[in-house]
């Protein structure tokens, strides 16, 4: 994707900020839409201001900040290595704090988007930069993952229902070629999802896997109505990031462009990068547990409906630790605890110590 010119009006940045942000864009069909999806084709609980300020790590304000260095040379993988059923690892990261700050969408705007419960590292702000992350400290078990992630704060009435203890996100491969995927660059940053997604493009979106969920309820696109109320039952999500990156741009003005879900290779039953997003990363898929339980007609995030939910990624690991996890559990094909410890093969020993840090 060729870089736009440095000479945009900031009218023509911030219309463009605006767009993306209402969840203009493309969005996967799926024919077994369940009927509680039938919802307006718009979300109008809620708005978003458009953004008047850029990151500290984009100069010129032109929405792009570049990789430095890119990758280039690649090409997706069509490689079928040896089936294994897992590839993956968890970053288990308990909530630090809330804030209405989101420093991709609204970087240096403190109190300018809805609230977000933040995890991960316990410095993010509306300021935050990769150097300031990389300078915080964390709620993860992997002292190394200084990453930021947040999501809108759910709330039941005014109360906010936080997430208690670490909350699971797993990092997969999305490819069938599971021996391709390279971690994260360090600063790349992106938004799953839309907080001005209708309740059908939420249900269609790619990153949907059980919706909302509770008891013995699947598949929800609106809060169950039927949630026992039951001191083990939570309100549950699972939802999973794209993982195949442009290799130039840590971040795009609609916060989402650089980066783009895998696809299916024409003929076969595997999933490829596409050719304008050859890099295979990580796959996050966010498995989030709410203490609320019961009736849930007052429950409500704080960027709207239940089907406004979304969230944000911002990588600040320290890169020796990830390439490890990364190397051991998703390339080696274990399906990996925080330490890098598969229980089922533990002849393969674990990445990192009994501290989460590298040996």
């Amino acid at each position: 994707m060729p870089r736009r010119s440095k000479v945009l009006s900031g009218t023509l940045v911030a219309s463009a900020l605006l767009l993306t942000s209402i969840g203009i864009g493309t969005v996967a069909a799926n024919a077994d839409t369940p009927a509680t999806a039938s919802a307006p084709a718009a979300h109008s609980g809620h708005t978003m201001a458009v953004s008047t300020a850029a990151s500290p790590e984009d100069p010129d304000g032109d929405g792009y900040i570049p990789a430095n260095p890119p990758v280039t040379g690649v090409t997706p993988s069509t490689k079928e290595p040896p089936h294994r059923y897992f590839h993956e690892f968890q970053a288990n990261c308990a909530v630090s704090h809330t804030a209405p700050d989101d420093p991709i969408v609204y970087a240096q705007q403190p109190g300018k988007s809805h609230d977000h419960t933040f995890m991960g590292n316990t410095t993010t702000d509306a300021y935050s930069t990769t150097a300031s992350l990389d300078a915080g400290s964390t709620t993860c078990l992997a002292p190394g993952d200084r990453s930021g992630y947040w999501m809108p704060t759910m709330y039941d009435g005014d109360r906010p229902v936080l997430p208690v203890g670490p909350q699971t996100i797993y990092y997969k491969a999305g490819v069938t070629d599971y021996t391709s995927v390279r971690p994260f660059p360090k600063g790349l940053r992106y938004v799953v999802a839309s907080p001005m997604q209708s309740a059908q493009e939420f249900r269609d979106h790619p990153g949907f896997v059980e919706g909302w969920e509770c008891g013995d309820s699947f598949f929800n696109v609106d809060f169950p109505a039927d949630c026992p109320e039951r001191q083990d039952v939570q309100v549950n999500i699972r939802f999973q990031a794209p993982s195949c990156w442009d290799g130039k741009y840590l971040d795009t003005p609609d916060h989402k462009s650089h980066m783009a879900y895998p696809v299916v290779k024409p003929g076969t039953n595997n999933n490829i990068c596409p050719a304008d997003h050859p890099v295979a990363l990580p796959m996050i898929e966010f498995k989030m547990a709410f203490p609320v339980n019961g009736d849930l007609s007052r429950v409500r995030l704080a960027s709207g409906a239940s089907y406004s939910f979304h969230y944000d990624f911002f990588n600040a690991w320290d890169e020796p630790t990830l390439a490890a996890m990364v190397g051991h559990c998703i390339v080696g094909a274990l399906q990996c605890d925080a330490r890098g410890y598969d229980q089922t093969h533990p002849e393969a020993g674990a990445a990192l110590n009994e501290d989460y840090e590298l040996p």
